[in-house]
């Protein structure tokens, strides 16, 4: 359920609006939602959704450990590590539970299955999108069983709502979080793990330059993400540096 505030504001926002706005607004929302090669339509969208109606947090864990389970045996007889991706954005969204957006989901989805195979995709977007979540302290306490890595930043309102940050710019303190992972990269290499080094991508970026226009995949120009890209490189080289830590 919404707040009662935010509901208004949407119904000030809709009558105000204009069928083009409408029409941007929908093509926005489609553009983001997972699941389909082509947009979906509202009544094909609403088609989806039902075949997950009564669906419970606790129902989608469930289902989550048994798949774990039945996978985890050949992922570690053929050495494939599992990173499962945050939710984003990490609260309820369309009716569906949601079960990897904060600490503690990460906490019971490591629980559900010992193995070291079994990890996470630690996305710094979409978990510095939920209040509360402490980014470094989380990566932190679940560097061993990361096994990759998106870097990206957002800028939270009062209210709940967030924008995409400038890499270096936002809420999540990057640099720490970067810190952070290049010291278990550390820890793996001296440990003599032949998979020491921690993949990870920019992820998303801004529109800059000749971006602008071009048919891009929202969050995903190519200029944007490699200013994204050059300014993460430096800071991972700053800090090796002055750690002695290997890149």
């Amino acid at each position: 359920m919404h707040d009662p505030e935010v509901l208004g504001r949407a119904k000030a926002w809709f009558d105000r609006s204009t069928s083009a706005d409408r029409d941007r607004l929908l093509a926005n929302i489609m553009a983001g939602l997972p699941g389909a090669f082509d947009r979906y339509d509202i009544p094909s969208l609403r088609a989806i959704l039902a075949r997950f109606a009564g669906v419970t947090p606790e129902r989608l864990r469930d289902n989550l450990g048994r798949f774990l389970d039945e996978v985890m045996p050949t992922c570690e007889a053929e050495g494939i590590v599992m990173g499962i991706h945050p939710d984003d954005p990490p609260r309820p969204l369309l009716g569906l539970p949601r079960i990897v957006s904060s600490e503690d989901d990460l906490v019971s989805i490591l629980d559900l299955n010992p193995s070291r195979n079994n990890g996470l995709t630690f996305c710094t977007g979409s978990l510095g999108a939920r209040a509360g979540n402490d980014l470094p302290g989380m990566a932190s306490r679940f560097a061993d069983r990361i096994h990759f890595v998106h870097l990206r930043n957002v800028s939270k309102e009062p209210d709940g709502s967030f924008m995409e940050a400038d890499h270096l710019g936002g809420d999540v303190d990057l640099v720490r979080v970067v810190q952070v992972l290049l010291r278990e990269q550390k820890r793996r290499h001296e440990a003599g793990l032949a998979d020491w080094r921690l993949p990870f991508r920019p992820d998303h970026g801004h529109e800059l330059l000749d971006d602008v226009g071009k048919p891009t995949h929202p969050g995903y120009p190519a200029i944007g993400r490699l200013r994204g890209l050059a300014e993460i490189r430096g800071v991972m080289t700053a800090i090796a540096q002055l750690e002695g830590l290997p890149v």
